[in-house]
């Protein structure tokens, strides 16, 4: 059986990252107009609320660049049960590949702090923390970015998009690949990779 690298995106795959958002706006900004998820479009939260209000765009911003806000991420259901079992597969070897926010000081440690909290601490072992995912080598992304650029036009790994509010418009050329959710079945991806 050939092995499998997967690396496995966090904020949006693993973690409640568009859900957490729009509960803190509306909480910290009543009053202020706000994007329900279901009209989410893109993957930067803050372009689409600086389309709403120019000055919307850093105020959600300081949602998510507040301090406990990555700490506090619901997990996706059924996101936590995926990678145990995934850990525990024969010949596949799974990492978290998470990209910081630019400004960074609360982000990093919170996502280390909030994978030791639901996954344990076998799996802060296996964080990729980088701003470009094209560099790490590995067979399979799931993500919920669309479109992932970086240093090298040709990754290693196929991309499967996992769905998000922000990407559930967006088509796919085959022969990319989608999976709907973790209820989805990510195993006959794993598999179908494993035997290409």
């Amino acid at each position: 059986m050939a092995r499998l690298r997967v690396l496995v995106d966090m904020d949006g795959v693993l973690a409640d990252f568009e859900g957490s958002v729009l509960r803190e706006f509306r909480a910290r900004f009543p009053e202020e107009p706000r994007v329900e998820l279901p009209a989410r479009r893109g993957f930067s939260v803050r372009e689409q609320y600086r389309a709403l209000r120019e000055d919307l765009g850093a105020k959600v911003a300081t949602i998510y660049e507040s301090p406990g806000f990555f700490l506090g991420l619901d997990p996706i259901p059924g996101a936590l049960e995926a990678m145990q079992e995934m850990i525990h597969m024969q010949d596949t070897d799974v990492f978290i590949c998470t990209s910081p926010l630019r400004k960074y000081e609360h982000c990093i440690v919170e996502k280390y702090q909030w994978v030791e909290k639901h996954l344990g601490p076998e799996f802060v072992e296996r964080i990729i923390l980088t701003r470009d995912k094209t560099v790490v080598s590995a067979d399979l992304l799931f993500d919920d970015k669309d479109t992932i650029r970086g240093a090298d036009p040709n990754p290693s790994w196929e991309h499967v998009l996992f769905t998000c509010c922000h990407n559930r418009h967006f088509q796919l050329q085959a022969p990319r690949r989608r999976l709907l959710s973790w209820a989805d079945d990510w195993r006959s991806i794993l598999e179908s990779k494993r035997r290409q």
